[in-house]
């Protein structure tokens, strides 16, 4: 994948300041290259919903955020991008105490990115994948 900023590494560092809804679940972005993108948060009582399950909610948006900013690592300075589609599919319930995502471009166009994400939930060092999602991401 070839981004068209070349400095697309301080740009997502600086845009994630903005990130208030990221800050406030937690979630952090460990990994970022050109056209991938990966993060991690401590799970918590507010993540989770009966039996202790990690909600469903929380791991499609982890699984957008890591698309979203593994398209926009691929964008020009003056364009963003914007969630067009999200499909998910949950893969089997999770328990757990860190959710670890990752995406990535599998398509780079000129109008929308085809990304595909996964999540996983992490006993100690042990992933299990619980979920993938694909998406197109707008280019705007």
């Amino acid at each position: 994948m070839k981004p068209m900023n070349p400095d697309f590494k301080q740009r997502i560092e600086k845009h994630l300041l903005k990130q208030e809804f990221m800050h406030h679940i937690g979630f952090n972005l460990d990994l970022i290259e050109a056209g991938k993108v990966e993060g991690k948060m401590d799970l918590k009582k507010i993540h989770l919903q009966q039996a202790g399950l990690v909600h469903g909610g929380v791991i499609a948006t982890v699984a957008d955020i890591v698309a979203g900013f593994s398209a926009y690592s691929l964008v020009g300075l003056d364009e963003k991008v914007v969630t067009g589609e999200l499909k998910i599919s949950y893969l089997r319930p999770a328990k757990g105490d860190v959710l670890w995502a990752k995406g990535w471009v599998l398509k780079q166009g000129r109008k929308i990115n085809f990304c595909e994400a996964e999540v996983y939930v992490l006993n100690g060092n042990d992933p299990k994948l619980i979920a993938k999602a694909t998406t197109s991401m707008i280019i705007i």
